[in-house]
């Protein structure tokens, strides 16, 4: 009896083909963080040079601790949480310090202390993140009794270590608002690379490249989320620094591209499904797609060129016209899967058309109808 499911091969080439690709979205990942990183370790420093070498404290370990949580690794409402989670640890330590110098250290003093740590952040109107992290600290401080003298050094500490992550978050590098137009440029550099190999495979007709093809396109579906990532993180970056706010504009834009890439990646898919589904099947699939397939390719090459320079890509707009009217005059067949090839061509250059300023009916319109058989 045979199976009809995947075999092991093809289950272990796909888990490498997503392992691939996911490798390399972490390594991207990790070198848009570098610069967080590097702020957290650079606050951290800070706040405890002020704490112990200007100021004198003992052993400040809470300055950098509220240094590093106040900050974060994302922009995303970044001032907003810095003063959140500043108050929150203020208010733990604050908290904890006052209650241990009156009543000490033990079981029912941290429950009490816990308690009135939330209760505290709750009467601020704290969110949840901002409660649970005065209950935290709190905890620290309780577990951790300081000599009599020391007791609300600990307090002022957690200040200096908040103020420091404030002055942090206004320091944005211009890698957080190059990152969403890299992002874009590679989602449209995957779009190109899909539709060459749908182009190899509909003239070679071979199986195995065909499959490799379609594992490959089905291991993208996690770019459009990086993109929306970093489109939000971009947004969210110009409005924390003020240093930034003439780039708000250029992001905004990017923003805005994150729909029609989705469904231009999304189309694509469908395409080299379309295309391995007919090389199984050994079905005829006329030339001329892909001919269609590889100067679509070129122009998307272009875009990404155009992305990468700073540009909105406007100027390849006019192949892309001249492409959809190829689309309306090639070759047709009476067979429904060459027509969905032709189909999904059709669509993705509509797709494509919104990221030269044509908006999503505008786009529509621009695809010619196509030539009766």
């Amino acid at each position: 009896m045979t199976s009809s499911g995947p075999s092991v091969d093809q289950l272990w080439e796909l888990m490498v083909a997503r392992g691939r690709v996911s490798f390399g979205m972490r390594v991207r990942r990790l070198r848009s963080k570098a610069w967080q990183i590097g702020q957290c370790g650079v606050a951290a420093g800070v706040a405890w040079f002020l704490a112990k070498d200007v100021l004198g404290h003992p052993t400040p370990f809470f300055a950098p601790i509220a240094a590093v949580v106040s900050l974060g690794l994302t922009y995303g409402q970044r001032w907003q949480r810095v003063v959140e989670m500043t108050i929150g640890v203020a208010i733990g330590v604050l908290v904890g310090d006052l209650l241990v110098h009156v009543i000490g250290s033990g079981a029912w003093q941290m429950a009490l202390v816990v308690m009135l740590a939330m209760s505290s952040a709750m009467l601020l109107d704290a969110g949840r993140l901002l409660t649970t992290q005065a209950a935290v600290q709190s905890i620290v401080i309780t577990a951790l009794v300081p000599a009599g003298q020391q007791a609300l050094l600990r307090w002022t500490d957690a200040l200096i270590g908040g103020a420091v992550a404030l002055v942090g978050a206004t320091v944005v590098p211009r890698a957080a608002l190059r990152r969403p137009r890299e992002q874009a440029a590679y989602v449209v550099d995957r779009v190109a690379a899909l539709l060459r190999g749908s182009a190899v495979a509909i003239r070679e007709g071979e199986l195995d490249p065909a499959l490799a093809l379609l594992r490959d396109a089905r291991a993208t579906d996690v770019l459009v989320t990086e993109l929306r990532e970093a489109a939000g993180e971009g947004l969210s970056a110009v409005r924390a620094s003020p240093f930034r706010s003439r780039h708000r504009s250029s992001v905004r834009q990017m923003a805005d591209y994150v729909e029609p890439l989705d469904l231009a990646l999304r189309n694509t898919r469908v395409l080299v499904r379309r295309v391995a589904v007919m090389v199984y099947r050994r079905a005829s699939i006329p030339r001329a797609y892909a001919l269609l397939c590889d100067d679509l390719a070129g122009v998307v090459d272009e875009m990404a060129a155009e992305l990468r320079a700073d540009r909105t890509p406007k100027a390849v707009q006019p192949r892309l016209l001249a492409l959809a009217q190829a689309t309306s005059e090639v070759e047709r067949t009476r067979d429904l899967s060459s027509e969905v090839v032709l189909a999904q061509l059709r669509s993705i250059v509509a797709d494509l058309l919104r990221l030269t300023g044509m908006g999503p009916l505008e786009s529509t319109d621009a695809i010619p109808p196509l030539r009766s058989e």
